[in-house]
């Protein structure tokens, strides 16, 4: 009967031992907090907006130098895309869901992209010179990747820096013609310094009115184009100019890729010889100027050389009025997006009439 009772308590007591064992070694499961280690968006561009902070940063020579304000109090947040559901998310019998086919929608990519949207297809649809891509039927998600919406774990500094971007011209076109505009340049000219028709420039950015009223004003040009050095070719760039408190400037120059693309490129006039170049080489050119309280804008071909006296008219807003800035601050000059000046031989080459 003893022998029995103990019997009967080693077995009580092991088969406790093995519960205790098991309720330990199988936990219940917890949440995990996504972060940039095991969720890819989070390190993504689209994610991070890093770019912005980047070139901003007084440490890249940009706007900080100027307002003296942190980057995080100057309100340029809009542009982060917080969650998958800004693009992803949609109805369904009144319940959410997420859909690849909205976020791949055209739709859903100019609600962000507003400068696309709202200038540079207005302004070619009004000229009746659609994006080539665009009168194809083309939608944004032809040439872009899924990496490049959704990041690939790397934290990149901004969109231009050399792989963070798999769209490119040559990833449809592996072919083009032998014409003499594609072999009088070698490989030193990108597709894009003579397909892109035109950029949309912002001027006169007010970093004031950033801060006090939590908007962005800004004057919109268009129909210039600036070429410049990226990845070892010329490329398409633009300019964007700032006025910051205290009646000081800020003038960059970035590689662009315009969505107005054109099937025939420049002719050889456009680029060589232009009256454009001709000023750019006398170290002097007026960009944007006032005329009867208009601004006005120089137009065409425009390089970007280092040394240069690039003039723009700055004004101040207030209350919905532009007032021009009398003898503002000579600019600071920032050149952003790994994009280079031409050199002196490059706009020596340019300066020369191409014999037809």
């Amino acid at each position: 009967m003893k022998n029995s009772i103990i019997k009967q308590s080693f077995l009580s007591v092991t088969f406790l031992l093995i519960i205790l064992s098991f309720s330990l070694s199988v936990q219940p499961v917890q949440a995990q907090q996504m972060n940039s280690d095991n969720c890819a968006y989070l390190s993504s561009l689209h994610a991070t907006a890093n770019g912005m902070s980047y070139w901003y940063s007084k440490k890249q020579g940009g706007l900080e130098l100027i307002t003296g304000i942190p980057y995080e109090e100057v309100g340029c947040t809009r542009c982060h895309v917080n969650s998958c559901d800004e693009c992803h998310k949609t109805m369904v019998n009144n319940k959410p869901v997420y859909s690849t086919a909205v976020a791949a929608s055209q739709k859903t990519c100019l609600k962000c992209h507003a400068r696309e949207s709202a200038m540079i297809m207005k302004i070619d649809k009004a000229a009746n010179t659609p994006d080539v891509h665009f009168k194809a039927e083309m939608t944004c998600m032809d040439c872009h990747t899924s990496r490049e919406m959704h990041g690939d774990g790397s934290k990149y500094l901004t969109m231009k820096q050399p792989g963070a971007m798999d769209a490119s011209c040559e990833g449809c076109h592996e072919e083009v013609s032998d014409s003499e505009a594609h072999t009088v340049h070698g490989d030193k000219l990108d597709c894009k310094a003579c397909h892109v028709r035109h950029v949309i420039s912002c001027t006169n950015c007010h970093v004031e009115t950033m801060i006090n009223e939590k908007k962005r004003v800004a004057q919109p040009v268009s129909h210039w184009k600036f070429l410049m050095n990226y990845e070892g070719k010329v490329t398409s760039a633009n300019m964007q100019t700032f006025v910051a408190p205290g009646n000081k400037t800020l003038l960059i120059f970035a590689p662009q890729f315009s969505h107005s693309v054109k099937k025939d490129g420049d002719k050889c006039e456009d680029c060589h010889g232009n009256e454009n170049v001709l000023k750019v080489a006398g170290k002097k050119i007026d960009l944007t100027w006032l005329e009867n309280g208009k601004v006005m804008q120089t137009k065409g071909v425009i390089p970007v050389v280092d040394g240069v006296e690039y003039n723009s008219v700055y004004q101040n807003h207030k209350d919905g009025v532009w007032t021009p800035i009398e003898n503002p601050e000579k600019p600071v000059l920032q050149y952003v997006g790994f994009g280079t000046p031409l050199s002196a031989e490059q706009l020596k080459s340019m300066e020369k009439e191409v014999d037809r």
